[in-house]
C-alpha cells in the first residue's frame, strides 16, 4: 500500500519546503535570512512558514537520510570520538553529548542536565543499541566516561589522550555557528530536536572536500542535492 505524501495538505510546493528547510538547517541562517533568500527566488513566505516547516519536516527529512545511511554507519565500527559540550539553556548550563567516527560522521547527540555517570551512560546506551560497539572509543579524560564503560563491560575499548580526540572537538563547529545564529536555544527539547536533525543533514552534505578531486566532489554533491530533492516522495 503506498504511503500518502506528507505534502498533501500544503498549498505550497515540496520542492519549496525542502529548500526552506535545508537553507535553515544546513547553514548559519535565522529564520529570518531564510526568508529573505527566498525572497530574492520570487517565493513569499513568512519567517513563521519557515519556523512551522522545520519544526513540521525537519525530523522527518532527518530519519529518512538517516535510514538511507544506517547500514553505511553501521560499518563506522572502527574507531569513535566522544565528547560533550557546555550549551546554555535560559541561562543554565547543559550538557550535549556527541559521538563521530573516524571519518567525522555524527553518529548520536544527546542533550542531559548532568555530565555524571548516569549522563554517560545514557549516552553511550543510545549510542551503541543503535550501532554496536566500536573497536576503538577515544574520549577525553572525563571520569564518568570510564565509570559508564566499567558498567556496559567496554572499558578495554578505550582510549584518551590530550590531542587524539581532535574530531570530535573539531565536530562541535559547525554546531555551535549554528548556535550563534539561532540566538541560543530555549528548552531542552528543542536543543535534542535541533542537535539530531543538524547531525543527520551535516552527514548527508559533508563530502571531505579536501580529500577528493573537484570531479568527484562535484559528483557527490550533485547526487546528495538529488537525493534531498527526493526526500519523502510518495
Amino acid at each position: 500500500m503506498t504511503q500518502p505524501s506528507p505534502f498533501r495538505y500544503f498549498k505550497t510546493s515540496p520542492a519549496i519546503i525542502r529548500l526552506a528547510v535545508m537553507l535553515y538547517v544546513r547553514f548559519p541562517l535565522s529564520l529570518r535570512n531564510v526568508e529573505d533568500l527566498l525572497h530574492e527566488r520570487g517565493i513569499e513566505v513568512s519567517h513563521e512558514t519557515v519556523r512551522y516547516w522545520w519544526n513540521r519536516f525537519g525530523p522527518m527529512f532527518a530519519a529518512e537520510v538517516r535510514k538511507r545511511r544506517i547500514q553505511a554507519l553501521k560499518a563506522s565500527r572502527w574507531s569513535w570520538h566522544l565528547d560533550e559540550v557546555f550549551v546554555k539553556i535560559n541561562g543554565k548550563t547543559h550538557y550535549l553529548w556527541r559521538a563521530v567516527d573516524h571519518e567525522g560522521e555524527v553518529l548520536e547527540s544527546v542533550v542531559t542536565r548532568r555530565r555524571d555517570r548516569a549522563a554517560a551512560l545514557k549516552f553511550m546506551k543510545k549510542l551503541m543499541r543503535r550501532y554496536g560497539t566500536a573497536d576503538e572509543i577515544v574520549t577525553d579524560r572525563l571520569r564518568s566516561y570510564g565509570a559508564a564503560m566499567k558498567e556496559l563491560q567496554v572499558t578495554g575499548h578505550r582510549t584518551q589522550g590530550r590531542w587524539i580526540n581532535n574530531r570530535a572537538e573539531n565536530s562541535h563547529l559547525p554546531f555551535r555557528r549554528r548556535e550563534r545564529a539561532m540566538l541560543r536555544f530555549r528548552q531542552m527539547r528543542s536543543l535534542q530536536k535541533f542537535a539530531s536533525v543538524h547531525a543527520s543533514v551535516f552527514n548527508h552534505f559533508n563530502h571531505q572536500r579536501s580529500l577528493s578531486s573537484r570531479t568527484h566532489f562535484k559528483q557527490s554533491r550533485d547526487a546528495a542535492l538529488a537525493e534531498w530533492r527526493g526526500l519523502c516522495d510518495a
